[in-house]
């Protein structure tokens, strides 16, 4: 692979701050130490200008080019939280923190942008400028559409923004990516089931909230498979199921909580009446209330067609075409990077991790091999969308 060869001397560096960040999770927008050791490094490697507390504890990081009389401005992010996991890795650089842990790998995302920010701050060597962006609370808070609306995109005048996440299960090597929809959007929802409770041995005078809550269980999986056009995506999963104490008693109420994954808007707005509709109907069927709360969490990950090419030949530049999996199918998590999305073009591509444990696994461990490739990839980005 050609990997510049100052990229590859950070390569021990780099791996160090990584593992730091591992050893000290910190969760949602909570990542004060995380975004103070950031702002740091970015000021000790001559950012022209160093800003926190965009987004509440994002920090974005300014690097001039050689050159400016093409005024173009690109944004690289990446996400610095962790994930309420305990982590059973065992490693020397394991979780400090009891019940927290980098299971999604953001801490690896975090050091290769910083690793790349070093680079293209000693060698300016592009027309423009550059903009690291690092966001908290990734994981189910939105942190990305909070640095939106504190004015990311317009403080910094970026025009097209870009996004990378590992990926295990892709070798090492390997990026892909996709134009259009590539992640889902995601959707909670919550039904509270209200019935009449009573004595187990005597139904009849009851209202059964646990049999009214095990008919929308089965009835809700009707709506993707008897409503949703085959050719079109939608997964709805419940997670859990709560009611009841004791083996004896029929309980007043009980609750079911889940997921809606969706690539199509449509889809989705079908998807979010007709669980409202089902669970209702089969409610009332059985003398009981459902009463629905349904929470939009992220839209749809969309790589702009324009903007994904250019991805695609950046991590070409570092691994060969052969390495680069330019119509990767679509997958159902999510991935609040969509917000940046729909603020300016871009895309947002997977690089291999290799053959380890899922994201969001107590097993799992960001892959330290993959480190110079990721960060080759953020510097031929920027020195072949600003040309010097």
């Amino acid at each position: 692979m050609p990997i510049l060869n100052s990229i590859a001397a950070l390569h021990e560096e780099v791996t160090a701050w990584r593992r730091d960040l591992h050893a000290h999770p910190e969760l949602q927008f909570d990542v004060h130490r995380t975004a103070g050791i950031v702002a740091e490094k970015l000021k000790a490697f001559g950012c022209d200008d160093v800003v926190t507390g965009i987004g509440r504890t994002g920090v974005v990081g300014v690097i001039h080019g050689r050159a400016s009389g093409s005024g173009r401005v690109i944004g690289l992010r990446a996400d610095m939280d962790a994930l309420p996991l305990h982590e059973i890795t065992g490693l020397p650089h394991a979780s400090t923190v009891a019940g927290k842990m980098h299971a999604c790998g953001h801490d690896g995302h975090t050091a290769m942008l910083l690793g790349a920010a070093k680079y293209l701050a000693e060698t300016r060597n592009f027309d423009g400028t550059a903009i690291v962006i690092f966001q908290p609370a990734e994981e189910g808070e939105k942190g990305g559409e909070a640095m939106v609306k504190d004015g990311l995109m317009e403080r910094f005048g970026i025009q097209e923004v870009y996004g990378m996440h590992n990926a295990p299960g892709l070798p090492v090597g390997q990026f892909a990516l996709r134009p259009g929809p590539l992640l889902a959007a995601v959707d909670n929802f919550t039904i509270q089931i209200e019935g009449k409770g009573g004595h187990a041995a005597r139904p009849h005078q009851a209202v059964d909230t646990i049999l009214v809550t095990a008919q929308i269980v089965i009835a809700v999986q009707s709506i993707v498979s008897r409503n949703i056009d085959p050719l079109k995506n939608a997964v709805i999963t419940i997670g859990a199921f709560n009611g009841g104490t004791v083996g004896n008693v029929i309980p007043q109420t009980a609750e079911l909580r889940g997921t809606v994954r969706t690539h199509d808007g449509a889809v989705r707005d079908f998807i979010e009446k007709q669980l409202k509709h089902v669970a209702e109907t089969v409610a009332s069927a059985y003398g009981a209330k459902a009463t629905v709360v349904h929470e939009r969490v992220v839209p749809v990950t969309v790589n702009d067609p324009a903007h994904t090419p250019h991805a695609a030949d950046a991590a070409a530049l570092v691994v060969g075409d052969a390495g680069v999996n330019r119509d990767t199918m679509p997958i159902m998590g999510g991935e609040d990077f969509s917000y940046m999305l729909e603020a300016r073009p871009g895309a947002f591509i997977f690089i291999g991790q290799g053959d380890t444990a899922p994201v969001h696994h107590p097993a799992y461990d960001f892959n330290d091999e993959i480190i110079p490739i990721g960060v080759s990839y953020w510097a031929k980005l920027v020195e072949s969308r600003l040309p010097a």
